[in-house]
């Protein structure tokens, strides 16, 4: 009885290490946008640009070089979103409708749509370069994003079918709910983010 223990014991045990050791991410499999990790290894500046693509609703900044038509946007959503999100953007199996609704947040029956929702225009490019298309997010290049950007803005009538989006007439655009958020003034929005010789926080001790 004891072998037989000692025997499973050796079998789990040689199986939790092939386990682990198929687990093991190669350079081959990572993400092309990264230098193998090593741990004390200092990042630098051109190991963070891949990763560094937000971009600041307000005024664009973060915006990369290109540009895109309502026009061509239409080509790139048929054949890369249509399918989830239906013709023209009116909805389709995955997701309703992303046309419309402008206004509808002063009613008890809002339409969320990029047009009814969004604050900022260059906010519906970051989420497209970001999460786009479903199966394969961030594979868009530039130009096609702003041409679904642009067509996403021509379907909710906020700008001409040949009109060219680019970081600075995407920014220039003035959205219609611009004015339906709450500023959030809490005190802690105001701290200021140190990156050298920073004062320790203060910490409060409980008195028992």
């Amino acid at each position: 009885m004891r072998s037989l223990e000692t025997v499973t014991m050796a079998l789990a045990t040689t199986l939790l290490l092939a386990g682990c050791a198929g687990n093991t991410v190669s350079s081959a499999t990572a993400s092309p946008h990264a230098r193998p990790a090593a741990l004390g290894t200092p990042v630098v500046e051109p190991d963070l640009v891949a990763w560094n693509i937000d971009v600041r609703g307000p005024d664009g900044q973060g915006l990369p070089p290109g540009s895109g038509t309502a026009r061509a946007g239409k080509a790139v959503f048929d054949a890369q979103c249509a399918s989830c999100h239906g013709a023209a953007a009116a909805g389709g199996p995955m997701f309703g409708t992303m046309v419309g609704g402008i206004g509808s947040f002063k009613t008890d029956k809002r339409v969320l749509t990029p047009g009814s929702m969004y604050p900022y225009a260059p906010a519906l490019f970051d989420y497209i370069r970001r999460a786009m298309p479903l199966t394969a997010p961030q594979s868009l290049s530039n130009d096609q994003t702003y041409a679904v950007t642009a067509y996403l803005l021509h379907l909710n009538g906020l700008v001409e079918q040949d009109a060219e989006m680019n970081a600075a007439s995407l920014a220039a655009i003035r959205m219609p709910n611009r004015d339906g958020f709450i500023v959030d003034d809490r005190p802690d929005t105001n701290a200021v983010r140190c990156m050298q010789d920073c004062k320790p926080l203060r910490t409060s001790v409980a008195v028992p």
